[in-house]
């Protein structure tokens, strides 16, 4: 059997992409192997986003060509492919500045992997087709499933039509496109039967899913997560990433009424300054952003957020900055990832005047995330005593131990034997420390030596 090394950079569908393109290779006779070395086949599934994760994939790519230089000398021939939106971006510029890539794909043309690989020569792909991928994927085996764990990504929706001045999603993924409910429905009933019970729907704009339904309507993301969470055997809804201008009364509403949907939200703001968001082409007001977590914590009091948030945007000032600290803190997000602002080429912002300086750029980042981690700690210490839902999804850092998360997605580590991957227990949160909690099971007693605790 021929062997895949496929390595995936970036986002939560890049993972999703990966898998789907391994589940792809596989009916090609291809197995997955965790290192490149030996592998027949490497491929990067990459991301644009930034230029330091571009960067990583020409270094990674520099590795790969000492590789397959090595492994032909001992007379095994390697084939690399990028693939991603590093594929979709930079197709010819991948292929000069790295003659060893033998094949370039962007994130819509993976499902023609066979017929691709089957081409003599060097070959980039990287048109954005009308037909819907989605249709030609193969359905994962049952063991490859059970093999992921008990957790896994859906992409519902790609795409988006938004044009955020610093964003390359809309010339590297295309316009917004929904799947079918049906579609998505039929894998996710394979997941479950498989043994999966945590679903995340994802998408570049989740929110503004609007797929056909069964009955010939549009759906929107609340409709399609009141029908996934009557799947037997998923207890618990996620979706990611959102845009604030496609969360509709609707959405909200279904925080409140759907049980299986966890109470964690990741609604990126990007700033707090009304200037920067506008530049932005965000759409969208700092005041805005408030009033509408207002109502989403109306719905849903214990609800949890997370967001993420750029620094040094082109004209940013010591006050438009000191606007995003006042957001943070105002709201005290439970999580978030920020950025320095990095210019991609062929955004509307690259082109924009008043760089901010890269020195000023750190000194900001470091400001704005000491702010983001004082809140996430806070957050963190506030779960100690509390007894919370616990789904165990592998083997802890030590024998005896299992480690699962919280419904705000907290990786908590329990002492127990008596349970097993899979299950959900409820768990008293004894300790936090600095990026996980412990606990112990409900049922049981408090140690009478608190110090045992810690």
């Amino acid at each position: 059997m021929k062997t895949v090394h496929i390595k995936s950079f970036g986002c939560q569908m890049n993972v999703y992409d990966g898998q789907r393109m391994a589940d792809i290779l596989s009916q090609q006779g291809y197995k997955e192997t965790a290192s490149p070395e030996g592998a027949d086949l490497v491929l990067l599934n990459t991301c644009h986003i930034r230029d330091r994760a571009v960067q990583k994939v020409y270094t990674e790519l520099g590795k790969l060509r000492e590789l397959k230089i090595a492994q032909k000398a001992n007379g095994q021939h390697t084939k690399i492919v990028v693939a991603g939106c590093v594929a979709q971006a930079e197709g010819a510029e991948i292929q000069r500045r790295q003659p060893a890539v033998d094949l370039v794909v962007g994130p819509q043309a993976y499902h023609r992997l066979p017929e691709l690989l089957a081409q003599t020569g060097r070959v980039v792909d990287t048109d954005l087709p009308a037909d819907d991928k989605f249709g030609y994927l193969p359905a994962p085996t049952r063991k490859a499933i059970a093999a992921r764990g008990i957790s896994a990504f859906v992409t519902v929706q790609e795409g988006c039509d938004k044009f955020c001045a610093f964003c390359v999603v809309p010339y590297t993924r295309g316009a917004e496109f929904s799947r079918p409910v049906a579609q998505i429905m039929a894998e996710i009933e394979r997941l479950a039967a498989a043994g999966v019970q945590d679903v995340t729907l994802i998408g570049q704009n989740v929110n503004a899913y609007h797929g056909e339904g069964p009955d010939g309507t549009v759906w929107g993301l609340a409709q399609l997560m009141g029908r996934v969470a009557e799947v037997p055997g998923i207890g618990r809804i996620r979706y990611t990433t959102s845009h604030p201008r496609d969360m509709g009364d609707d959405l909200i509403a279904a925080h409140r009424d759907l049980p299986q949907l966890m109470p964690f939200l990741h609604l990126p703001v990007q700033a707090g300054s009304d200037r920067i968001l506008a530049a932005m082409n965000r759409k969208h007001t700092a005041h805005e952003y408030r009033r509408l977590i207002d109502r989403v914590r109306l719905a849903r009091p214990d609800i949890a957020l997370s967001s993420d948030f750029i620094v040094g945007f082109p004209g940013e000032s010591h006050a438009d900055f000191e606007n995003t600290i006042a957001l943070v803190d105002e709201i005290g997000f439970a999580s978030s990832y920020s950025f320095k602002y990095s210019p991609r080429p062929g955004t509307p912002a690259a082109d924009l005047g008043e760089q901010v300086a890269p020195e000023l750029m750190h000194e900001r980042l470091l400001r704005l995330q000491e702010r983001i981690e004082h809140h996430r700690q806070a957050f963190n210490h506030a779960m100690v005593g509390r007894t919370v839902d616990i789904l165990l999804e592998r083997a802890g850092r030590h024998a005896g131990q299992l480690a699962g998360k919280t419904p705000y997605l907290q990786a908590v580590q329990i002492e127990t034997q008596a349970h097993r991957i899979g299950d959900t227990v409820r768990v008293v949160i004894e300790r936090a420390g600095s990026n996980s909690l412990f606990g112990r099971l409900a049922e049981l007693p408090a140690p009478a030596n608190k110090e045992l605790a810690a």
